[in-house]
């Protein structure tokens, strides 16, 4: 029965420690609440700044970041094209219309009895070219400046004594730009030498 009563107060001597031990636990991990600027000091003292995992997880950083900006510029850029170019099929579906206005001005009569339909043939055709300028179409092509394949399709060649070579002679179908970029090549004929 000693023996029972020499370990009962052990057992009580453990548990009181046991208690007092999780009670200065509590108390030191109550202490050891920081705040985020404190844990974040912790952090930057704690990973060496000449790291090379820090290094490398940085470069990967910068590398995703320039992607990021890449990226967005490139949609930015492709934004801007379609919005320029949106309209160039509906533009390029309208150009047979102005052909087919300029042909009827072009083998329009002249007698008194057709005057007022061919003028308002003209004005249909100018309001519709104002419309078309609006949206940035511009004409290209001219009788007698420099062929220049970026802008006109040559479709046959005519011997021409009051042009140099290699200029348009007759202009059979207008070019046309829509900002800066050719829609349609202005179709020609192009002069040449005449045979001796």
């Amino acid at each position: 029965m000693t023996e029972k009563m020499n370990e009962e107060p052990e057992n009580t001597m453990n548990a009181e420690t046991e208690e007092q031990t999780v009670q200065e636990e509590t108390a030191e991990a109550q202490d050891l609440t920081l705040t985020e600027e404190e844990l974040k000091k912790l952090c930057k003292e704690q990973v060496c700044p000449e790291c090379p995992e820090k290094k490398e997880l940085e470069d990967e950083r910068l590398h995703l970041l320039a992607d990021m900006e890449n990226t967005r510029k490139r949609l930015e850029r492709d934004k801007e094209e379609f919005r320029r170019f949106a309209a160039e099929k509906v533009l390029a579906d309208l150009l047979p219309i102005l052909d087919n206005l300029d042909l009827a001005l072009q083998h329009a009569p002249q007698d008194d009895a057709s005057k007022n339909f061919v003028i308002g043939v003209d004005m249909t055709r100018k309001i519709f070219l104002d419309t078309l300028a609006k949206h940035n179409l511009e004409a290209v092509g001219t009788r007698g400046e420099e062929f220049s394949p970026e802008i006109h399709e040559a479709v046959g060649q005519e011997e021409c004594d009051d042009m140099e070579p290699n200029h348009v002679v007759t202009l059979m179908k207008k070019g046309y730009r829509l900002n800066g970029r050719l829609l349609r090549p202005a179709m020609v004929t192009v002069s040449k030498a005449p045979e001796k």
